[in-house]
């Protein structure tokens, strides 16, 4: 019979205590902050035109972007363990950067970059798409914030996949597309809906890459972060503090799912 080891209890106090300082304790102030509005004013705020479109654009461009960082993650992932090549090294640290860029540097650029005057908005300006100021360029910014996560999760499980397995598929009979679909994506689902959902959260409360890119025009592309900020520049932390809760709800309706759904299909391997 396995025995554990010893310090579990210690170990679980510093975890609870860390915990809950770090998490618990900041969103208990946050829920409790919004308490001190009646149940009226939860609906009047969250009930609004402008609460509800927010909602829809941060919702559906985080959703956007989570999906093309899943594709793109996986492709990017495949590369990095399967192929050797010059600069792969650099190649993958710039899946970092986007963790050691400060998010308002990320939004300025990529604003300049996607902007009708900008190198890469200008061709598509001349065509008659607009990037900046659309959903598409928070789209953009928010897969750009995301790219890591979607990579860096599916990335050791390739690592941990032997291309032995691919080999066998092979001359089992297997073409490379029955190789891909019964083969390697029943290995890398888990992975991927996880980086798939931490993507998508990272999205949802992201602020600084997206403040400038967006444009911020009420009921097209102002985001639910924007709200909340300028409700506390407006000294209601309330009402800030109802948005804020209204995220957080919003998160755990589909980290959850998807946190249940990755744990199914990683027992099922």
């Amino acid at each position: 019979m396995s025995r554990k080891l010893p310090g579990f209890g210690l170990s679980l106090g510093i975890v609870l205590f860390w915990l809950s300082a770090i998490v618990v304790v900041p969103l208990s102030a946050l829920v409790g902050k919004s308490l001190s509005l009646p149940w009226d004013g939860w609906v009047a705020i969250l009930l609004d035109a402008r609460t509800l479109s927010a909602f829809r654009v941060s919702l559906l461009c985080s959703l956007a972007a989570a999906t093309l960082n899943a594709v793109m993650g996986t492709v990017v992932a495949w590369i990095l363990v399967r192929y050797e090549f010059p600069g792969k090294r650099i190649l993958d640290a710039m899946v970092d950067m986007p963790f050691a860029l400060p998010t308002a540097v990320a939004g300025i650029t990529l604003t300049s970059l996607w902007s009708p005057h900008g190198w890469l908005g200008a061709p598509l300006a001349e065509l008659g798409i607009r990037v900046a100021y659309t959903p598409l360029g928070i789209m953009l910014a928010l897969a750009f914030v995301g790219l890591p996560f979607a990579v860096r999760t599916v990335q050791p499980v390739l690592e941990e996949l032997p291309s032995e397995v691919e080999e066998a598929a092979g001359l089992l009979g297997a073409d490379r597309l029955q190789t891909i679909r019964r083969v390697i994506l029943p290995a890398l689902r888990p992975a991927i809906l996880a980086g798939f959902a931490l993507s998508f959260a990272r999205g949802l409360g992201e602020y600084g890459s997206v403040v400038f890119i967006s444009g911020n025009l009420p009921g097209r592309t102002e985001i639910v972060p924007l709200l909340v900020m300028q409700r506390l520049e407006e000294f209601k932390a309330p009402q800030a503090a109802v948005l804020g809760v209204g995220m957080l709800a919003l998160s755990f309706l589909f980290l959850l799912p998807a946190n249940w759904l990755q744990s199914r299909l990683r027992r099922g391997r």
